[in-house]
């Protein structure tokens, strides 16, 4: 199994770690048959607050079938997630993801381009809820179910949350959905979860 782990400029590590880290003790430690595949717009993308991470690929290297999971970690405006994050080349790939039925996991603000992109209109989903609540509104403009208060919503293969604090629990959410409760368990046991 492959993920692909989405990073748009000024994507927040933070939300980034997770899906590396848990996937990874499913590999390494329990030798579950999954891969996280970094990828941007560029090879070398500038997260939030300035570290640059190397991707493996780039957006034109992808081929949706090859994978079983779109990762997308959110991030700032004011270091440029939404240029990269709103543009219509990430959205088709977020709708052809859709479209093929695989698993689409994003964190915090990671859900206002899988909104925007149209997949989740009529769908139940959260995205950050503090400051005023102002990405939740934003949210329900592309015509979603929202829901506020839950911390992780899971509507059919989409996973979205309200704030940087649930990256964790939706990497968890991600490696359930990929290779059952049970095996999931073992590994989120063993990270001390």
């Amino acid at each position: 199994m492959k993920v692909l782990l989405f990073c748009c400029k000024g994507f927040e590590n933070m939300e980034f770690a997770p899906f590396v880290d848990v996937c990874g003790w499913a590999r390494n430690d329990y030798k579950y048959d999954i891969d996280v595949v970094t990828c941007g717009f560029t090879k070398e993308v500038t997260s939030t607050f300035g570290v640059t991470a190397k991707m493996d690929k780039t957006y034109d290297e992808i081929r949706v079938d090859d994978y079983d999971a779109l990762a997308i970690p959110g991030g700032f405006e004011e270091f440029g997630f939404y240029e990269e994050g709103y543009s219509e080349p990430f959205l088709d790939l977020i709708r052809e993801f859709d479209a093929k039925g695989k698993i689409i996991a994003s964190i915090c603000v990671g859900a206002l381009p899988v909104g925007k992109s149209g997949v989740l209109k009529g769908r139940r989903c959260t995205t950050y809820h503090l400051n005023g609540a102002y990405r939740q509104k934003q949210l329900a403009e592309f015509g979603v179910n929202l829901v506020p208060d839950e911390r992780i919503v899971v509507d059919k293969n989409i996973i979205t949350s309200y704030c940087p604090e649930t990256a964790a629990d939706v990497a968890f959410t991600l490696l359930k959905m990929l290779v059952g409760d049970e095996k999931a368990d073992v590994v989120i046991k063993a990270m001390g979860y």
